[in-house]
């Protein structure tokens, strides 16, 4: 009994020794493991394993464990709505990407291609058949004008030759003019002798 009555007492005193000191404020601010370590440190011994805190103590650091978990679920709200809204954005930009690529992949086909008589052709193919076109009236353009050319050797030699078959016929004309007219004369001449006689 003694020691039960010598336990009470030391306990009453601890008690009244813990609360006749001087009182300390619990620290509000800091985070909440701060205020859990200085609610541990500030708080006295009863026995060994046990620990004698305040109420006020306790009711002020659950108020603002209330708060910090308040203020994190806050927080986890708006970041969850910031996430939302950014995978928002990031599926509006896939999607504008994929338009992109889409135009970009149209637009490099089109670069690739050339519509010729409303037929959509291969550059490739397209400056291949240029290329052989531009050769083959290159080629028809240089046998036409080796034709022309004969040609017009042809018929400069044609026009010579004409020319100098009608100077022939001129001169044999000519000739056979005189000769007409001396016909003419000599047979006009008999006649007047003729008359004469």
């Amino acid at each position: 009994m003694f020691k039960q009555t010598l336990i009470l007492l030391t306990f009453i005193f601890s008690t009244a020794f813990s609360y006749g000191q001087s009182p300390q404020k619990f620290i509000d601010s800091g985070s909440v493991k701060n205020q859990f370590d200085y609610l541990i440190n500030q708080s006295t011994n009863y026995f060994q394993e046990q620990k004698v805190v305040k109420n006020q103590w306790l009711l002020k650091l659950k108020a603002n464990v209330n708060d910090t978990i308040s203020k994190n679920k806050n927080t986890i709200s708006i970041h969850k709505s910031n996430i939302l809204n950014q995978q928002k954005e990031i599926d509006s930009l896939k999607n504008e990407l994929s338009e992109i690529e889409l135009l970009n992949e149209k637009l490099t086909t089109e670069e690739q291609q050339i519509s010729f008589i409303g037929i959509p052709m291969n550059k490739a193919f397209y400056k291949t058949l240029t290329y052989t076109l531009i050769l083959i009236f290159m080629g028809l353009f240089a046998i036409y004008f080796i034709k022309f050319r004969q040609s017009n050797t042809f018929t400069k030699e044609a026009k010579l030759t004409i020319k100098e078959l009608e100077e022939e016929f001129e001169e044999h004309r000519t000739k056979a003019l005189e000769r007409e007219q001396k016909v003419m004369r000599k047979l006009q001449d008999e006649l007047n002798k003729q008359k004469k006689d």
